[in-house]
């Protein structure tokens, strides 16, 4: 779709940088408070669980992308699969959608450590207004080109990933001299409290698809692709776990439930002080910044996918430009009014319940539909199938008693698509079935 995808232009280590970069960024800084707020002191093994739910779903997209390498990732995948239909087109949609959550979680994220800068966090305009300005200041960078992008996604990606995994592993020496106070109410997590906890663990793995999306730039794509995801998934556990322990080690529960979105934040100050703070919050504004300009690119190309395959309705609204600035833009819009709408709890939760239906319908179609093509081991994709089913049980619940409002939201966004994609693609269709008959007449 553009030029600049060129056929063995990324290298391993570029697909393991890119890979990492997107996953290690905005979301350890956004959902560690929120996944100890769920799992409470067992928040640390939360990401160790989500590592080994992550290597299971893997699975299937290094299959996938090992026998169809392509620049068009899942929405190829998801076509294999299930043929250009209803099916195809909405699990498309819901992971382009929970890209467009991410970007409104990493907006939020970014306003949230902004504000304890300048000392803001108290007004409740300050937070979603600094965010939608990041959001426009992304789709400034993207409207630049593809090479802004590519410095932006690559240099500060690795900037970021370095500072955070020498924060981490410094935090996590510095505080072993510290004593912390056990919290004053001790939290014992339950089953659906530690699967909820999981759900929101996985959302921050959910960056490897990345490397998916690239099959048909990666060197040697039907060896390198698989590799590329193993070793871009390890690198994020052993920094989610060093980042968990640090905080951990610094921090009671109760504290770190009070500073859940800054929890990173918080948990420097007894470690390095007011300096330690600070270094924090300007690394969460790299992460953040860095990692939405990147998010806002792979949503548009992903979009301009699913319209090139004519399976999402396309306007241009007087737009000049080609259709990824169109997508660029209904992105930046889509993110930005969610932005304002929800809080970080019910954006990563929104996030996670999108996300986790698109990937059961990827691990279906491989175990229903391409099994045989791609070579899975069977038993493997099914324990994906009932790890996903498990965690997104486990999250719908504590939210119907919880939130029972994103709950509701979730499934009417998820029921909305796929009845607009079966009213959208019906003429389709219906043609596609009259040009057969009128075929077999001759």
């Amino acid at each position: 779709m553009d030029k600049a995808y060129k056929t063995n232009s990324l290298s391993l280590f570029g697909a393991v940088a890119m890979g990492t970069g997107v996953m290690i960024g905005a979301g350890i800084f956004a959902l560690t408070g929120q996944i100890a707020e769920l799992a409470g002191d067992a928040f640390v093994w939360v990401f160790v669980a989500a590592a080994i739910a992550t290597g299971f779903s893997a699975y299937s997209y290094v299959k996938l992308a090992n026998a169809f390498p392509s620049a068009g990732g899942i929405a190829m995948f998801l076509e294999k699969a299930y043929g250009r239909t209803a099916v195809t087109a909405s699990a498309g949609l819901l992971m382009a959608f929970s890209m467009v959550i991410n970007e409104s979680l990493v907006a939020r994220t970014f306003g949230t450590y902004t504000a304890q800068l300048f000392g803001w966090q108290a007004s409740p305009i300050i937070i979603p207004a600094l965010g939608v300005g990041l959001i426009l200041a992304a789709l400034s960078v993207n409207l630049l080109g593809n090479r802004v992008v590519s410095f932006f996604s690559v240099f500060l990606a690795l900037v970021k990933v370095v500072g955070i995994a020498a924060l981490a592993l410094a935090g996590f020496w510095a505080a072993q001299g510290l004593t912390v106070e056990p919290s004053s109410t001790p939290s014992e997590p339950s089953a659906l409290g530690f699967l909820a906890a999981l759900a929101l663990g996985v959302l921050a793995f959910k960056g490897f698809t990345t490397i998916t999306n690239s099959g048909g730039e990666i060197q040697d794509p039907h060896r390198n692709v698989g590799r590329a995801i193993i070793l871009a998934i390890l690198a994020c556990v052993v920094v989610y776990i060093f980042v968990a322990l640090a905080v951990g080690a610094s921090l009671p529960i109760d504290a770190i439930v009070d500073a859940k979105d800054f929890a990173l934040a918080e948990a420097a100050r007894p470690t390095f002080g007011n300096a330690g703070r600070l270094v924090t919050i300007l690394l969460a504004m790299l992460a953040t910044a860095s990692g939405l300009v990147a998010s806002v690119f792979a949503v548009s190309r992903m979009l301009g996918m699913l319209t090139d395959m004519q399976l999402i309705p396309h306007r241009h609204f007087g737009m000049p430009g080609r259709i990824q600035t169109h997508m660029l833009v209904y992105t930046v819009v889509l993110a930005a009014i969610l932005t304002v709408l929800f809080d970080l709890s019910r954006i990563a939760a929104l996030g996670a319940m999108l996300y986790l239906v698109m990937d059961l319908a990827v691990h279906w179609g491989v175990l229903r539909h391409l099994r045989q093509t791609v070579g899975a081991n069977p038993l493997i994709v099914v324990m994906a199938i009932l790890i996903d089913l498990a965690v997104l049980a486990g999250l719908v619940a504590v939210k119907l008693e919880q939130d029972p409002v994103i709950v509701g939201i979730a499934s009417t966004v998820i029921f909305s698509v796929y009845l607009f994609e079966v009213y959208f693609l019906k003429p389709r269709r219906a043609a596609e079935v009259r040009a057969s008959h009128h075929h077999d007449d001759y």
